[in-house]
C-alpha cells in the first residue's frame, strides 16, 4: 500500500517563501487585496492572524484593536461582524473574515497566527466548515490554542510550537538528549531577546529530527541569504518580490 499524500501545506520543495500578513510593506497587511497580491506573484504560502468579534465572527487582523488599520480604536472583541464589516483600512480596504479568504483562495496555504483564546473555538469550526485542515498551520505565543485544536483535530492538524517546544529544540541543538516533539515544523524569529535561535546547530537539531525550520520575520537580502544559506526550510517576509527576486536569483523559486 502505497503511504498517504503529504497534507497541502508540507507538499512542497524548500526552501518556501511565505508571505508575511500577505506582505504588508507591498499591500495593507491581512486584506484581501494582499493576499491577491501574494498569490499573483506566485506564492503558495501566506501568514495571517485571527481575532474573534463579540459575536464569533473569525476575523483576519493582528491588533485588539483598529486603530492602527482603520483609526477606529475600538477592540476586536467589543464589535459585531455587522460592525467590523462597515470599517475600511486607510487604503480603503475591509477586514475580512477567515471563511471568505479560506473560499477566495482555494489553492493557497495559511499560517494561521491565534492572538486570543477566546478565537480558538470559532477558528476550529471555521477550518471544519471550510474543509482546510491540510492547508493550514496553526501557530500562537501561548500553547494553548495549539493545544485545544489538536485535541479536537488529533494528529492531521499541522501546528508549530510555542517557547517551550523552540526551546527544547534549541537545548537539542547545544546536545541536550530532549525528545524534539511531535510538530512537523518550527517557525521561529531569528533570535528572542537578543539570543540567537537560528543557528547552524538549531537547524541540524531539527533536521535530524525530521522538522523544518520556517524563520520570521525576514526582510533584509543579506539576512535572506544568511539564513537560506544555513538551510532554513521557509522564510516570511513582508517583502514578497524582494524574496521572490532573491530566489530567482538562486534557482530556488517555486512558484504556485
Amino acid at each position: 500500500m502505497s503511504a498517504a499524500p503529504p497534507p497541502a501545506f508540507l507538499d512542497h520543495v524548500p526552501p518556501l517563501a511565505i508571505a508575511h500578513r500577505g506582505g504588508s510593506l507591498e499591500v495593507e497587511e491581512n486584506t484581501l487585496p494582499a493576499f491577491a497580491h501574494a498569490e499573483a506573484l506566485g506564492y503558495t504560502h501566506i501568514e495571517l492572524d485571527v481575532h474573534a468579534t463579540r459575536d464569533g465572527e473569525v476575523v483576519v487582523h493582528h491588533d485588539p484593536t483598529f486603530a492602527r488599520m482603520t483609526g477606529d480604536r475600538r477592540a476586536v472583541r467589543t464589535l459585531d461582524w455587522t460592525q467590523v464589516a462597515q470599517l475600511r483600512t486607510h487604503g480603503g480596504a475591509g477586514i475580512p473574515r477567515l471563511a471568505e479568504v479560506l473560499a477566495a483562495f482555494p489553492r493557497l496555504c495559511f499560517t494561521i497566527e491565534v492572538k486570543t483564546d477566546r478565537v480558538i473555538d470559532p477558528l476550529a469550526e471555521v477550518i471544519r466548515r471550510s474543509g482546510a485542515l491540510d492547508r493550514v498551520c496553526i501557530g500562537s505565543f501561548s500553547a494553548a490554542p495549539t493545544r485545544r485544536l489538536r485535541a479536537r483535530f488529533g494528529a492531521r492538524l499541522i501546528w508549530s510550537p510555542a517557547h517551550a517546544g523552540v526551546a527544547r529544540l534549541w537545548l537539542r541543538g547545544r546536545g541536550l538528549p530532549l525528545p524534539p516533539g511531535d510538530f512537523a515544523l518550527v517557525q521561529v524569529p531569528v533570535s528572542y531577546r537578543g539570543v540567537p535561535i537560528v543557528t547552524p546547530r538549531f537547524v541540524r537539531a531539527a533536521h535530524d529530527a525530521g522538522i523544518r525550520v520556517q524563520v520570521w520575520t525576514v526582510n533584509d537580502r543579506a539576512e535572506m541569504t544568511r539564513l537560506l544559506d544555513m538551510g532554513v526550510d521557509g522564510i516570511m517576509t513582508d517583502r514578497p518580490t524582494l524574496l521572490k527576486e532573491l530566489l530567482i536569483g538562486r534557482g530556488e523559486w517555486r512558484p504556485a
